[in-house]
Order: C-alpha cells, then structure tokens, then sequence
C-alpha cells in the first residue's frame, strides 16, 4: 500500500461517524415530537372517554341556574347516568324525568275519574286529563326529541307548555272544590323550569 492509500485508509475503514450520529439525532427528534403529541391528545381523549372528572360538580354548577336547585339537583342524583354525563345529558335526564311525572300524574287522574267523583271534582279532572293527554302524547315526547337533535328552542317551547298546562289544571279547581292534584301539578310545572334552564345554557353555548 503505497503512501496515499495508507493515509485514506482509516476513512474507509472506520464507523460512518457523521451518519450515526444524523440518525441518532433523526430518532430522538421522532420519539420527542411523539411525546408531545401524546401530551396534546391525552387531555381531549379523556374528555371524551370522561366527560364528567367531577359528575357531583357538574350537577351543583348546572342546578344553580335553575329556578329549583334541591329539585334539580335530587332530580339528577337520583339518575346513575348524571354522573357521567355533561350538560345535554342533563337535560335529557330532566325532560325524561318530567315526561315521567307527567305520564304519572295523568294516569293518577284517570284513577280519580273511575271513583266517579262528585259534578264539580269529576268537572275538574276531566278538564285537566284533557290539558295533560297532548302533553303526555305529544309536546313532551316531541321536545324531547328536538332536543336530541339540538333544536333547542323547540324543545323550550313543549316543555314550557308542559308547566302551562300543569298550572291550567290547578286553576280548574275553584271555590269549594280543593285540588287533588296541586303537589302533582307543582311538580312538573317545576321541573319544567328547570329543563328549561339547563336548555337555555345549551342555547348559550
């Protein structure tokens, strides 16, 4: 080997220095951009697997904006899924329980009307079964889908007529004729406000 070779030599024969360390760099900057990438989507992947870190806090800060807060909030925790669930859920949880007592109260008073009551009572009931059967059948059930399909307004105005009838009842009751249905009928007038608060915050958002 003459003088020339020798000298190249340990050029050819050593490691390829520069070019391990390119991709020594190369892979540290890919496991790098990974990790922060991981920490970017870590956070919105729990809100959707979690929507609720603190279900409990959720229901106090939703039910402080409604006109009924025990109501509200006894209402939601006494549904299992309120503790997983964000806002719309709530509001599905309290329009679904208001369909409910509505459903209830009507069926409470086809009982009453099969005890063949006296003129003034039977009067009475019959008028209220009248105001909650469109009610129960439909401007309910309606709002409650419009809501599900995010028509917020909508679902606003048959849960509103829910309380407008509901109140229409007790006022049939006059004179000496007491109300056999005012706890029934307060209740859904209220929870009917409170569905429409926490409607009102999803029309806000």
């Amino acid at each position: 080997m003459n003088k020339l070779d020798s000298s190249l030599a340990p050029f050819f024969s050593s490691p390829p220095i520069f070019h391990s360390q390119k991709m020594s760099c190369s892979i540290s900057f890919l496991l790098l951009l990974h990790f922060v990438l991981l920490l970017m989507v870590l956070p919105i992947t729990q809100s959707f697997v979690f929507p609720l870190d603190e279900g409990g806090d959720l229901i106090v800060k939703t039910c402080k904006k409604t006109p009924h807060y025990d109501l509200c909030v006894s209402t939601l925790q006494s549904n299992p899924q309120s503790s997983n669930t964000d806002v719309p859920g709530l509001a599905h949880i309290i329009s679904d329980f208001l369909l409910a007592k509505a459903t209830d109260t009507l069926d409470y008073i086809h009982g009453l009307l099969k005890q063949s009551p006296e003129a003034e009572l039977q009067k009475a009931l019959a008028n209220c079964a009248e105001l909650y059967i469109p009610v129960v059948k439909f401007s309910l059930p309606q709002a409650i889908d419009a809501l599900t399909n995010g028509h917020f307004g909508f679902a606003n105005y048959g849960i509103s007529d829910a309380a407008k009838e509901a109140d229409a009842c007790e006022k049939g009751f006059s004179g000496s004729t007491t109300s056999p249905l005012t706890d029934r009928n307060k209740l859904v007038d209220n929870l009917s406000g409170v569905a429409v608060a926490i409607i009102n915050l999803l029309k806000g958002s």
